[in-house]
């Protein structure tokens, strides 16, 4: 991104992909948003932290990624609360929620006009914000009661239809409330952050050796993608080299867990479809799948595998020819699956045309990541900045433009075979040596970057690293904070009963965007 012509210049940021950081004056960073826009970019974070402790107010960050790489759009506010920043959200859609949760965290302020909270939901009191240095828990504090104000369509017909939070399942909460006429839904709204876990916040009491182990929990269907972002970032701060067989082991179990997330899903959307069938044998390839997790990585979503500096535990050659048969085997079955949903005329009936996002939608509204894909979207970071080993495994881009369920799932059949051929590929041509090697001194107060494409998208992680081996800030972030609100605009025009299949169609992360 060339921003000269507005007179900014850039300095290097510590990353794995070529990143700059580029301070901004409040009234510069629209005009700085909306070049980088024209240029091709996308958003990929918005963030705030609280300065005061080094003399300033509060510092927002912007994320973008072209095809040159990163840059982060630096912009200091000297005064809490009363200096604002310019709202990006009409040059990137995706930015609004980022901005309202920024203020509830921090109390950085937005030139928007939704003010309304999305982080805040009385659990603290409105005046207090988590993420300042000086913000204390107290367990006097009574809990507040929120009203938060949905947008109603008016009209002769139109009822509004609640759903959740709590939902007849184990998961997390999120409340959808639909307006509708009849079955057909005319809008939908999402309402979100029902478990605030405080995640950012527990990261400034942690050593930074550590954060890769709470980095690899913020959601745990994404653990490898978040703890290896995590020591990416942690090892660009320290100049870190990593062992090339602990890079390959790392992309392994990354290629394991979208394997195993596209395995459930895909059983699930038939499920949904009303096809149980696909549900009992993808269940069962994706259980087959987990255990040999547990036994060659320790653990089932093979937590704690990647840490600064390398993995936790090499592969066991007992394990080698398992994986390879394994990897074969359900290629075999996925690919006889496939031909079975295929052909079936009910679960194509369900799936096609349904929660449509158009190829001109979806780069208007900010999609990312395995959605946008089946959208048109050729963004893949294994393709774009393929760092090892991916440079060495050319990853086959997969792309779709459809934008619809059937879409959806064909983008997951075709990274499936391409993940278990990746996995072969990676077993047997894997170089030997080390699998970690020691981080070295950690300089306080430099700001990186970790960037990996998880199953569901590029998993983000800026770590500012403090004093004496501490965190300063660390913000993860989840490819559905961009996802969420596309698809309030997926389920336009459809029928009610086809939201839970549409919803599972992008299978996004509540726990990724509730810190």
């Amino acid at each position: 991104m060339d921003f000269s012509r507005l007179g900014l210049s850039a300095a290097s940021l510590a990353s794995a992909i070529p990143a700059v950081r580029v301070p901004v004056g409040s009234g510069q960073l629209v005009p700085a948003c909306r070049l980088a826009r024209e240029q091709g970019a996308h958003l990929v974070a918005l963030w705030a932290s609280d300065e005061r402790d080094r003399g300033g107010g509060a510092m927002v960050r912007v994320l973008l990624q072209d095809g040159s790489g990163l840059a982060v759009l630096e912009v200091a506010l000297p005064d809490l609360p009363d200096a604002r920043y310019g709202d990006v959200s009409a040059i990137f859609p995706e930015a609004g929620r980022m901005q309202r949760a920024a203020f509830d965290l921090v109390g950085a302020a937005c030139e928007a006009d939704d003010q309304r909270p999305w982080a805040w939901m009385a659990g603290w009191p409105i005046d207090r914000f988590p993420l300042r240095r000086d913000f204390e828990a107290s367990p006097k504090w009574e809990p507040g009661q929120e009203d938060y104000e949905f947008v109603k369509v008016e009209g002769d017909g139109v009822h509004e239809i609640a759903v959740g939070p709590v939902h007849a399942g184990i998961i997390e909460p999120g409340h959808f409330r639909f307006q509708v006429v009849g079955e057909k839904v005319l809008r939908l709204e999402e309402r979100l952050s029902y478990t605030h876990k405080g995640i950012e916040k527990r990261f400034e009491a942690m050593a930074i050796a550590d954060g890769h182990r709470l980095a690899g929990r913020v959601s745990g269907d994404s653990t490898v993608a978040y703890a290896w972002a995590y020591a990416q970032a942690l090892e660009a701060i320290a100049g870190a080299a990593v062992p090339p067989r602990a890079l390959w082991l790392r992309a392994l179990a990354l290629e394991r867990e979208r394997i195993a997330n596209h395995l459930g899903d895909l059983g699930a959307l038939g499920n949904d479809g009303g096809f149980a069938f696909g549900l009992a044998q993808f269940s069962r390839l994706k259980e087959d799948l987990l255990r040999t997790n547990l036994a060659a990585f320790g653990h089932r979503f093979m937590m704690d595998h990647v840490v600064p500096g390398g993995v936790a535990r090499d592969l066991d050659h007992s394990h080698v020819a398992a994986i390879v048969e394994e990897a074969r085997r359900i290629a075999r079955e996925a690919s006889a699956l496939r031909e079975i949903y295929d052909e079936h005329d009910g679960l194509q009936d369900r799936f096609r045309a349904c929660g449509r996002v158009r190829p001109e939608l979806a780069l208007r509204l900010g999609l990312t990541g395995m959605a946008a894909r089946a959208s048109g979207q050729a963004r893949d970071l294994r393709c774009d900045f393929p760092s090892a080993p991916y440079d060495a495994l050319e990853p086959r881009r997969i792309v779709h433009d459809g934008g619809d369920v059937a879409a959806r799932v064909a983008v997951r059949f075709d990274e499936l075979a391409e993940s278990l051929r990746l996995v072969r590929t990676i077993v047997e041509h894997a170089p030997g040596g080390d699998v970690r090697a020691p981080v070295g001194d950690i300089p306080p107060y430099r700001l990186g970057l970790g960037c990996v494409e998880g199953w569901r998208g590029p998993v983000a992680v800026a770590l500012e690293a403090g004093p004496g081996g501490t965190i300063r800030r660390c913000h993860p972030h989840d490819p559905s904070w961009s996802n969420w609100p596309v698809i309030e605009h997926a389920v336009i025009g459809n029928i009610v009963p086809d939201f839970p299949l549409i919803n599972k169609s992008f299978n996004l992360s509540y726990s990724g965007q509730d810190l």
